[in-house]
């Protein structure tokens, strides 16, 4: 395990050098406002994070957090039920099929005048995105749990809550975590956009209005910030990984190590 965190770390610093390199060869490139300095941004980072930028990635981080936490409550129960159940599957999965390809991105302006211009309305339409990944997610998850386990599950005397402990929690947990890290990414890029209307917290704010007054080298900081604010939310994945699903990382391991 800590061989694993090692390497996280090491391939994280690789990441972040060619990064680097690529920004500022780009910039010499260039050689325009447009891509500033790499250097220049990383200490204006600095300078900011701990007053204006900080304040307006909390208000993005709250966002976040709360669509993501109605989102795996309603979407991970759902998909239990579509999926441990085959009436309720043909009654609602075809809604869910027909759902989950439309731009709900659109309703936004929707959402807003349902419920007000506040958080309400920015957390309910990152949900309503990503909601539907996770119920498809666990649905398909508990689907491909093969039919002799519950069988073997039952001849050991377990009843329903025993079942769901012991064998469908434990197999659906490693698609749930993979749908966890895709919602991650969706929800920041929605919540980019839906920060852009009726607010003045935000990182997606912060980073929009920079851009309006021509503040390139704060642009580039609230982008720093943005992806500051990616990496922490997937390391606390990566974190609940090793903890919810120990046995997918021992197996993982053991196949590097063959």
């Amino acid at each position: 395990m800590n061989k694993h965190i090692s390497r996280l770390k090491l391939d994280t610093v690789y990441g972040l050098l060619i990064l680097l390199v690529l920004w500022e060869l780009l910039h010499l490139l260039i050689q325009s406002t447009v891509i500033p300095e790499p250097f220049m941004v990383i200490k204006r980072f600095v300078n900011l994070l701990p007053g204006t930028l900080m304040s307006h990635m909390l208000a993005s981080l709250v966002r976040i957090i709360g669509a993501i936490g109605i989102s795996i409550v309603s979407g991970v129960a759902l998909g239990l039920f579509t999926g441990v159940n085959d009436k309720a599957d043909k009654l609602i999965s075809p809604i869910i099929y027909v759902l989950y390809p439309v731009p709900k991105i659109a309703f936004l302006p929707v959402f807003m005048i349902l419920f007000g211009l506040g958080d309400t309305s920015k957390i309910l339409i990152v949900t309503a995105i990503i909601v539907f990944q996770i119920i498809v997610t666990t649905r398909d998850g508990v689907r491909e749990i093969p039919k002799g386990m519950f069988y073997s599950a039952r001849s050991l005397g377990m009843n329903k809550l025993e079942l769901y402990r012991h064998l469908i929690i434990p197999a659906i947990m490693p698609k749930i975590i993979t749908s966890l890290r895709i919602s991650i990414g969706t929800s920041i890029a929605v919540l980019f956009f839906s920060e852009n209307y009726a607010t003045r917290y935000g990182i997606g704010y912060f980073i929009m209005n920079c851009w309006t007054f021509i503040n390139y080298v704060d642009m580039y900081a609230g982008i720093l910030g943005l992806s500051l604010l990616g990496y922490v939310l997937f390391k606390v994945v990566d974190y609940a990984e090793v903890k919810l699903c120990r046995w997918v990382m021992i197996a993982k391991e053991g196949t590097r190590n063959a």
